[in-house]
């Protein structure tokens, strides 16, 4: 596919739709050729960091960013959004789900970068079985097929709810699965309620972060693969306490941070000194900043780490 104007540290691939669905159509072994001939790099950067952009949203049905319900629904232009991410420099990799991977393995927007398939999707947005947390995108003998570096999943525990312990379990195994393959798998767990109207809300107490992270490290039979992905507390004066309560690396989960970046960017500068804390997972909050700059959004979090 054609290129545009070099941006950071590559040139940034310019999506053509059509030539996409021709591939998909006429040609669907492209994606596994490409990933193939993919050019790969250790998990960490030099400096021993992670800097990964998130894009899994979509597969959740989670498309909205902020007050903008359907921001992510345009597959061309978060494509757009994403390899200008990946171009700038000190932006380390990627995680999605498999159509949003396919889609820049076409684009060869992928060599060279850490890849991350994002596990389980089914805990819709909104649904009654939002916390039903099925394995329902990439299994790890899919990450391993496909030569990508880690995996993803998505750990939230409702005490009030008996289908929390079958997450618990899937989650176990999918550890497992991860280690006898020796890939790394991050971990995103979440102490998780819902309102007397039914809307689920992570809890982000220190308490409710620090049961979190407990609970997730002990998972599984072995820990050696095992990563967190873990939030910033209400308050990030709490960090290093909470962060103490395992010796698994992590990495901070962005999250949506509405109009004050400059806020979010300051918890996590404080974070990032954490001894465990070894870098960044952010997705809309780069890719849809308020003011429209997404260069400018990632290349201010890269300078943080």
């Amino acid at each position: 596919m054609s290129t545009v104007a070099p941006a950071g540290n590559g040139p940034v691939p310019s999506v053509d739709v059509t030539e996409l669905v021709r591939l998909r159509t006429h040609h669907p072994d492209a994606i596994a050729e490409a990933a193939a001939r993919r050019s790969r790099r250790p998990l960490l950067n030099e400096a021993g960091r992670l800097m990964i952009v998130a894009a899994d949203h979509p597969a959740r049905g989670a498309l909205g960013v902020g007050d903008r319900k359907f921001a992510m629904a345009n597959r061309v232009d978060l494509l757009e959004r994403l390899c200008l991410a990946l171009s700038r420099p000190g932006v380390d990799g990627v995680l999605a789900t498999a159509d949003i991977l396919d889609d820049l393995l076409l684009l060869g927007a992928l060599d060279g970068k850490v890849v991350m398939g994002s596990m389980n999707r089914g805990g819709l947005q909104g649904a009654c079985f939002e916390l039903d947390d099925r394995f329902t995108g990439h299994r790890p003998e899919d990450i391993e097929r496909f030569g990508f570096d880690a995996g993803k999943l998505l750990l939230r525990i409702d005490y009030d709810d008996p289908g929390s312990l079958t997450t618990l379990e899937s989650t176990a195994r999918a550890i497992d699965d991860m280690a006898a393959r020796r890939l790394p798998v991050f971990v995103e767990p979440f102490i998780s309620e819902r309102s007397a109207e039914g809307k689920l809300r992570n809890d982000l107490s220190a308490e409710a972060v620090t049961k979190s992270i407990a609970i997730a490290s002990g998972l599984g039979g072995s820990s050696a693969y095992t990563w967190l992905k873990v939030p910033v507390t209400e308050n990030p004066d709490d960090m290093a306490e909470v962060m103490a309560a395992s010796t698994l690396p992590a990495v901070l989960l962005g999250g949506e941070v509405g109009d004050d970046q400059d806020g979010a960017y300051e918890k996590w500068r404080g974070a990032l000194q954490l001894p465990t804390v070894r870098g960044l997972v952010v997705g809309r909050s780069l890719l849809y900043p308020a003011d429209g700059d997404v260069a400018a959004a990632v290349d201010t979090a890269v300078g943080l780490l």
